[in-house]
């Protein structure tokens, strides 16, 4: 009971907070986002400052803030950071009042205002970032989440202006900033639905492919990636939990291969060091088990593509287990054992094919996509991006649950052919 008052206070406290500002705007908005070449992870481009500038970031599903880098040119007549001890400040948690030795002040640099310590989720490095709060513009779309509309703008979004060197580390090429999607009053889905008034509700359609824009979805619409298709119809749904420090999690019962299930620890697999259930998140690019868990499961998924005629090869790193000979199957796309990840509702299950469960690393090599965390992880499951990637995955903070649809391609239809060049009537 006491969690489910936090989550309350912390979803709709940003919305008192606003209730002064104009409430006239879209029900919904939405951003397109592409896939980094050398990372495998995933980028979103969001404009900022006054004048506009585009600004490319680092998705971060459960990161708590908008993280920019302000050492490089920031310029903008429109930044302003609260003073410490002020209301805005407390809307940022944990804060202290930050002091800066430049002789003028900057962008990142005053004395007397508020910073919080933000995490580079790549290398785990902390830094004190000043927060301020500047003009966002965002695209707008219509309740059928089928076309971009008008762009819109948020003129005073709180996020935490960092130091160059927080940026430091395996990020995508030209990333200025990290977009924290994770659950807190000022990361970016919660500080949109408080602005123009929707629900706080959010849904990715990360692309495969890194020459195509998915996209992300905030607030109330249907999911129309291909004209004449609805997947916002046929999607299954589980309770979503919040971690200590805003994370995503959700219970995944057991696992299945090919309709077996496979022997694993219960209790291994429905629980955390700090929180129950599996962790899903955008940072890591593969999905992240447990040593004990992973060798079980690669062992049955192994046996079963012998079974289908792959044969198996030495390993690419960071994958342990590799194969050719791999069927091409014309409607489904690449031949692998089924995989089902049965959650709290033994009915509900989230079936991963073989374009999500394989990813070929070399010209006719095909590895498990799956990695092993080794025998002490933060969670014994992290669901990664590349097991989310063409799948409508919609995260409802509002009614706590998680959804998500069958993959995309069983439609012959990819996260890559949303409409971003035409707008509504």
């Amino acid at each position: 009971m006491a969690s489910n008052f936090h989550f309350l206070l912390m979803v709709l406290f940003p919305i008192f907070f606003f209730a002064s500002e104009s409430r006239t705007g879209p029900n919904s908005l939405l951003v397109p986002v592409y896939k980094d070449n050398q990372t495998s992870l995933h980028v979103i481009n969001i404009q900022k400052r006054t004048p506009l500038k585009t600004i490319p970031f680092l998705v971060d599903l459960n990161g708590k803030f908008l993280s920019v880098n302000c050492d490089q040119d920031y310029l903008s007549s429109t930044y302003n950071p609260p003073f410490c001890h002020s209301t805005l400040c407390a809307r940022t948690g944990p804060h202290f009042c930050h002091k800066c030795s430049s002789s003028a002040p900057k962008p990142g640099c005053h004395n007397n205002t508020c910073a919080v310590i933000t995490t580079n989720p790549l290398t785990k490095r902390n830094v004190a970032a000043e927060i301020a709060q500047d003009v966002l513009a965002i695209q707008s779309t219509n309740l059928q989440g089928s076309n971009p509309g008008q762009l819109v703008i948020v003129r005073r979004f709180l996020f935490a202006c960092t130091p160059s060197f927080f940026l430091q580390g395996p990020l995508p090429k030209n990333v200025q900033g990290i977009a924290g999607f994770g659950h807190n009053p000022v990361s970016l889905p919660i500080q949109l639905a408080s602005h123009f008034g929707f629900p706080p509700k959010f849904a990715f359609c990360l692309p495969s492919i890194n020459n195509q824009n998915g996209v992300i979805f905030f607030g109330n619409t249907s999911y129309r990636i291909h004209p004449g298709i609805d997947f916002s119809v046929n999607m299954k749904f589980t309770p979503l939990s919040v971690g200590s420090q805003g994370e995503y999690f959700i219970l995944v019962k057991s696992i299945r291969i090919s309709d077996r299930e496979i022997p694993l620890n219960a209790s291994l697999i429905s629980r955390t060091r700090s929180f129950g259930g599996t962790m899903i998140s955008t940072i890591n690019p593969y999905t992240v088990l447990e040593h004990s868990i992973y060798q079980t499961f690669s062992q049955f998924f192994t046996n079963e593509m012998t079974r289908m005629g792959a044969s198996q090869v030495d390993t690419i790193s960071p994958f342990g287990v590799c194969f050719r000979n791999v069927q091409e199957l014309p409607k489904v796309g690449i031949g692998a054992p089924l995989i089902d990840f049965v959650m709290q509702n033994r009915n509900v299950s989230w079936r991963i094919y073989g374009p999500n469960s394989l990813i070929q690393a070399r010209p006719g090599i095909w590895c498990f996509a799956f990695v092993d965390g080794g025998s002490r992880p933060r969670a014994s499951i992290v669901l990664g991006a590349h097991q989310l990637e063409n799948t409508i995955v919609e995260f409802d903070l509002a009614r706590s649950r998680l959804g998500f649809s069958a993959p995309l391609h069983l439609s012959r239809v990819s996260c890559g052919q949303f409409n971003f060049t035409s707008s509504p009537p």
